[in-house]
């Protein structure tokens, strides 16, 4: 029989890989890898951060931009990515999106990436000519019930955030409306412009040079509250009745792979929180249009699992084919 010290010892052994592995980190430059081209939002978003965490860490962090549909192939890289927290992967709403609308993907989200924290959120609107005949929310949707099938809302490719928040908008407020997705942004402002569409619903951020040039007038954003970047515009919920808790918002944060050392998780969440109070950095990303916002690694896991179970009640309410 074993005597309390040889127990206390083997404990100590038992537990001296993982302690070693968390006190050791990092060892070696990080690598974070985003799902979108450089030079984006999300990109950005990761530069600016990533400089952060790169200065707290002692390492470097590596940008490796690997864009493609759904996000598959940098959520693959990271998923086999040795768990040790030198590769992270930067995860967003389009991530939840896709586990939502794809069929089978060569990870599953909810388990395979251990969530860090939030980075920011960016906030969706519903725009419209200037000179559109629609001043308020309210008018648009009284106009979509009086007349059924004649509304139309631009969005984005089919599958995006956006236009899934226009097919729950839609089914929220209980319209019978036509959602036109384009392939991407540029088109759907010309078309809202032009005539050819009723209003489009898109993040703000590529909408607000035209927003304050005065050729797209906002009506509504479609977050919890009013953004800083438009005071005056009310948030949909302020119009009452069947949107009086809509809330959707876009957002991004960090993960890593699954098995990755729960002191590494708590250490990259901890420099991240920290990273994103810095003043400079909340300037930088409200320079594009974005919310510095910081989370538990619970958190952004919570954000995750209830952002999949929305977006999936959405696509199979409006009978959008998975791929």
């Amino acid at each position: 029989m074993w005597t309390r010290r040889e127990c206390l010892a083997a404990g100590a052994m038992a537990l001296l890989p993982w302690e070693v592995n968390a006190q050791a980190f990092p060892s070696k430059p990080l690598k974070l890898v985003v799902p979108n081209a450089a030079g984006g939002a999300a990109d950005l978003t990761a530069r600016t951060v990533g400089q952060k965490l790169a200065d707290a860490l002692g390492q470097p962090v590596v940008i490796d931009n690997r864009p493609s549909a759904g996000g598959i192939v940098a959520g693959e890289a990271v998923a086999r990515a040795p768990a040790d927290g030198h590769t992270l992967l930067l995860v967003s709403s389009g991530t939840a999106v896709s586990a939502a609308l794809f069929k089978s993907l060569p990870f599953d989200t909810q388990k395979d990436f251990a969530p860090v924290s939030m980075l920011a959120t960016f906030d969706l609107g519903i725009v419209v000519a200037q000179d559109s005949r629609f001043r308020t929310l309210a008018e648009l949707v009284a106009y979509a019930k009086a007349n059924p099938g004649k509304l139309n809302i631009g969005t984005p490719q089919i599958g995006t955030t956006q236009n899934l928040a226009a097919e729950l908008f839609k089914s929220t407020a209980g319209i019978d409306a036509q959602i036109v997705p384009f392939n991407g942004t540029p088109p759907v402002i010309t078309a809202v412009r032009g005539g050819q569409l009723d209003a489009m619903l898109d993040i703000l951020g590529p909408l607000m040079s035209q927003i304050n040039g005065k050729t797209l007038r906002p009506l509504a954003v479609l977050g919890a509250r009013r953004t800083s970047l438009l005071p005056d515009t009310p948030a949909a919920r302020e119009t009452g009745g069947d949107l009086a808790n809509f809330d959707v918002a876009s957002w991004n944060g960090l993960a890593v792979p699954a098995a990755t050392p729960k002191a590494v998780v708590a250490r990259l969440s901890k420099e991240t929180n920290a990273a994103l109070a810095l003043p400079d950095v909340k300037q930088k990303l409200l320079a594009l249009s974005l919310i510095a916002q910081g989370s538990t690694p619970e958190q952004l896991a919570g954000q995750l699992d209830r952002e999949i179970k929305r977006w999936s009640e959405v696509i199979a309410r409006a009978n959008i084919p998975k791929q």
